[in-house]
């Protein structure tokens, strides 16, 4: 996961590959509450591991829940509908499916109990939700504004709550509030049947105030009940009647299949991208998720799609992509794609029936609107839809765009790489991907194809820090890191190790060496046939042999693919003595840094004294100074400047003002502004 301020996506041609998608966040956090609610132990397979998961199995583990993980399994030890605790405070951040599901069950449980989110969950409505569970007789109070969290919820017996008349919620906000009550109540019917008066017999009914929207997340809910032993009865979507004596049953074993929303982009992203295809596995035609059918709406926009029980395949078809005007209250999540996908169409776009995007994670009408301009785009909205008019060429604008700590607002709008006038995009805070799809960008690199990968060079001569300042750098940026020097010390200890000199004589030997090494970097330490050689690396010796190994043309010539295949997305910040020059003669960005010898053998004094490595100021002096003099004079890429690089002394900065110096100059060669 990139946790850092923003992540630039350059421009992206195309795509090709298989990706394997996380759990879906809806059937995991369903999932980890029934089995909470049940008698018995429940071993989850492939749980979605998100921000909402956290926050649902950290509420379960205070109510009282024993929680292992089981292999690649969790194993929960279920309730059996009694808390093993008379009240706690949880925190459920940004995540409706625990806030309402879990306002629900413990209004129903028993205990005191106080809820609450970050701000956003806090403009986030839940009063028809407390108003349908009053309704019965549940006592809840607002903390703050009344019909939003946070929520004080205190213990009422259940044989005074009232379950003859049918309990009647609205349906047109949220269909969250459905599903907890559908997942809630059964503790009620359980209950009831276990009392000898009249009640138990009583089947207890909800009834829906005007439309419901968002009615395949509600298949969802019932179909896990299923699972879980309570078979509700659906007549239309205006009644559900949950029978008397309704009990949770642990399944034993359940799996949770990938989560459908998240196809969508990759869906999206095989219907956009020249290429192979994309090919989604761990969900497929055969879905219990509503947002399958995203499916139909991108076969409506001319994507060719394949697919089979657990898998699907999608290629590029119609282009541009066709036009549509669709009622998407069946897709609430995942018709935020086609917004983005409008931008690649024939004509403007219509989402219809999408008032429930304004109660999301943020308002969502506002947010796609606002940012869809940014990149161009003629964006019409109302209190219930949006239309997106497609970008021409000439149209689009690189932007950077705002994400509302939504997480599928930074999902969709990555897919606005692969515009066609070549156009980088920024996605501000892409860390609030981690609600639902932690990885989400690592898994859309693995298959995607840049025009061309950005690339930071970072040359020097010895010693002059350009290790650490580029290690800083490539963390501030998510960029990968590549230590050319690394390379040359680990060619120089191999060198050694098979009893050869760095002269003409054994270059060719070495270069074979080069060429073969069984070199790779695992958590920050360096492994050469599986040995750990960081620190045989790192001494005074393994650098002069560096130095030496690297005035070899062959040996620079063998080095030099390993150095280019290091080019990955999202980017790369590459030091050494020629990244600019030889390596990567295209880089983005050059810099060259620089201190006197007198300094830079002050700091390596320091270093090597504090590892308690006795030497002189004036022999480590000597020595960097003797190498400076064999790396400038070396006849094949001798150490100097690229023309366009920019230099920096740093011999008097310290590390935090470098990185603060490179990162401004990459702004500068950047085409976002100030958007």
């Amino acid at each position: 996961m990139f946790s850092t301020p923003f992540l630039d996506l350059p421009p992206l041609a195309g795509a090709s590959g298989t990706v394997r998608l996380p759990g879906s966040k809806s059937i995991s956090n369903r999932v980890l509450l029934l089995a909470a609610l049940a008698g018995g132990t429940t071993t989850v397979h492939d749980l979605l591991d998100s921000d909402d998961t956290r926050v649902m199995l950290d509420a379960l583990a205070a109510l009282g829940c024993r929680i292992d993980r089981a292999g690649a399994g969790l194993r929960i030890e279920g309730l059996d509908g009694r808390l093993r605790t008379s009240g706690a405070k949880l925190f459920l951040g940004n995540a409706g499916t625990a806030m309402r599901p879990l306002t629900a069950a413990l209004a129903l449980l028993g205990g005191e109990f106080e809820l609450s989110g970050v701000p956003r969950m806090h403009e986030r409505p839940i009063g028809d939700l407390v108003d349908a569970l009053v309704q019965l007789g549940c006592r809840i109070d607002y903390l703050g504004n009344p019909g939003y969290p946070p929520l004080a919820i205190h213990p009422v017996p259940l044989d005074s709550l009232q379950l003859a008349a049918p309990i009647r919620v609205r349906g047109d906000v949220s269909s969250q509030f459905l599903t907890a009550l559908l997942l809630a109540l059964p503790l009620a019917a359980g209950a009831a049947s276990e009392r000898a008066d009249q009640a138990s017999g009583r089947d207890i009914t909800i009834e829906v105030i005007g439309e419901l929207i968002s009615k395949p997340y509600i298949e969802i809910t019932l179909n896990l009940l299923s699972r879980f032993g309570i078979e509700v009865r659906r007549e239309g979507w205006e009644r559900f009647v949950i029978p008397a004596g309704s009990r949770y049953r642990s399944p034993g074993d359940i799996h949770v299949e990938a989560d459908a929303s998240s196809a969508s982009y990759f869906i999206a992203l095989g219907a956009i991208a020249r290429g192979e295809g994309i090919r989604i596995e761990g969900v497929g035609a055969d879905s219990i998720q509503g947002d399958i059918r995203f499916v139909e709406a991108a076969r409506l926009m001319g994507a060719h799609i394949d697919s089979g029980p657990n898998w699907l395949a999608i290629s590029r078809g119609a282009w541009p992509l066709k036009a549509i005007d669709l009622d998407a209250n069946h897709i609430p999540d995942a018709a935020m794609t086609l917004a983005v996908m409008a931008l690649y169409a024939d004509g403007p776009c219509l989402l219809r029936n999408i008032a429930s995007w304004r109660v999301k994670e943020t308002d969502r009408i506002d947010a796609m609107a606002k940012e869809l301009r940014k990149l161009g785009a003629t964006v019409e909205d109302g209190p219930d839809f949006i239309c997106v008019h497609p970008l021409a060429r000439a149209g689009w604008r690189a932007a950077s765009i705002r994400t509302y700590d939504d997480h599928r607002v930074a999902m969709c709008f990555s897919l606005a790489a692969f515009n066609p006038a070549g156009l980088p995009v920024r996605i501000l805070e892409p860390h609030c991907v981690a609600k639902t799809f932690p990885d989400y960008f690592e898994t859309l690199f693995s298959v995607a194809e840049a025009a061309e990968v950005p690339v930071l060079c970072i040359d020097g001569p010895t010693a002059s820090g350009k290790g650490t300042l580029a290690v800083a750098v490539a963390y501030q940026l998510g960029y990968h890191y590549l230590d050319s020097g690394t390379l040359y010390r680990v060619t120089g200890l191999a060198m050694r190790r098979n009893g050869l000199e760095a002269d003409a004589a054994h270059e060719m030997q070495i270069a074979e060496l080069a060429r073969t090494l069984p070199l790779r970097f695992s958590e920050g330490k360096v492994l050469l046939s599986g040995e750990d050689v960081s620190d045989a690396i790192r001494t005074e010796a393994a650098g002069m042999d560096a130095s030496r190994v690297s005035a070899l043309p062959a040996v620079r010539k063998a080095l030099l693919a390993l150095q280019k295949s290091f080019r990955r997305l999202p980017g790369l910040v590459a030091d050494g003595r020629d990244m600019g020059t030889v390596v990567f003669p295209d880089a983005t960005l050059k810099v060259y840094l620089t201190a006197s010898a007198a300094q830079r053998a002050e700091r390596r004094h320091k270093q090597l004294i504090s590892k308690g490595i006795s030497t002189t100021l004036d022999g480590l002096r000597a020595d960097l100074e003797a190498r400076d003099l064999r790396d400038s004079s070396r006849s094949v890429a001798p150490l100097k400047p690229a023309p366009d690089a920019r230099l920096l002394d740093n011999s008097l900065l310290s590390v935090e003002q470098s990185v603060e110096q490179v990162l401004a100059w990459w702004q500068e060669v950047q085409p976002f502004g100030s958007s």
